[in-house]
């Protein structure tokens, strides 16, 4: 049976469309002459921050513009600087970005309650995650582990941060085990931990957008990008993909069934 639960951070349990780190990498480029597009910020969402800026930096067109503004090639000394950079631009942006999507914090609290282990991971730094964890306990969700890349040698779509929740949790087998997040990282990280994965449409990177401006689009519209959200997800390889985490404990009810007829993920 289904020992624990391991939730993704921005875009799946807090900050509805995941646009704190799409504004903070927007901003950075920016104040280097590069106009960065949401887009090119949210391919590479997910991974470690360091990472997701050399990914970034690696695009042609991004390539191109830096060469054209400094005269050389980007390597791993802008890397370095550029993330130098990013990181307190990133602390600073998260105090507006730390709401915890409407229904989280009930439902983590529900698993809990049957007995659930929940923890978390991230491609945010540890002072990014700590503000993150500081800031949602004070709306009442509160995973029993947080951890980010540096605590495990490495970020998405490396298993080491689920892995060391298992670890941590004494889980019986990672197959006891189900990673919840919003970018395709996310469920290559659970998959590579031999973990069942759920992917988030709605609330997370792949739409992209605040709860107010999701809803103010017409119904259509609304509709189909969800659907291309889950397409992606599903995609990447995801077992089930939901609008929300908040709407979790059904699927981990089937993924509890799937266990007890002896199926694996």
């Amino acid at each position: 049976m289904l020992e624990a639960v391991i939730f993704d951070w921005a875009g799946t349990t807090v900050d509805h469309g995941s646009l704190a780190p799409v504004r903070a990498l927007t901003e950075l480029f920016r104040s280097h002459d590069i106009p960065l597009s949401d887009a090119d910020a949210r391919r590479d969402m997910g991974i470690f921050k360091k990472d997701h800026i050399r990914r970034i930096l690696a695009l042609p067109h991004v390539e191109s513009q830096w060469r054209g503004n400094t005269g050389q090639r980007p390597g791993e000394q802008e890397v370095e600087s550029l993330f130098a950079e990013f990181v307190p631009r990133q602390v600073g942006i998260l105090e507006d970005y730390s709401q915890v999507i409407d229904g989280v914090a009930e439902a983590s609290r529900r698993l809990r309650e049957r007995g659930l282990r929940v923890g978390s991971t991230t491609g945010y730094t540890r002072p990014m995650l700590d503000m993150l964890v500081m800031r949602a306990a004070s709306q009442g969700y509160r995973p029993e582990l947080a951890f980010c890349p540096g605590d495990a040698a490495g970020g998405r779509p490396h298993p080491g941060m689920c892995l060391r929740i298992a670890l941590e949790f004494r889980l019986s087998a990672t197959a006891a085990a189900v990673k919840i997040g919003d970018t395709v990282s996310d469920v290559e990280e659970g998959l590579n931990a031999g973990m069942w994965t759920i992917g988030i449409a709605a609330t997370g990177n792949q739409v992209g957008l605040s709860a107010p401006d999701l809803a103010a689009l017409p119904e259509e519209e609304r509709r189909g990008r969800i659907a291309a959200a889950r397409a992606v997800l599903m995609q990447a390889g995801a077992h089930y993909v939901i609008d929300s985490a908040a709407h979790c404990e059904a699927v981990l009810d089937e993924i509890d069934d799937r266990l007890a007829a002896g199926e694996r993920p």
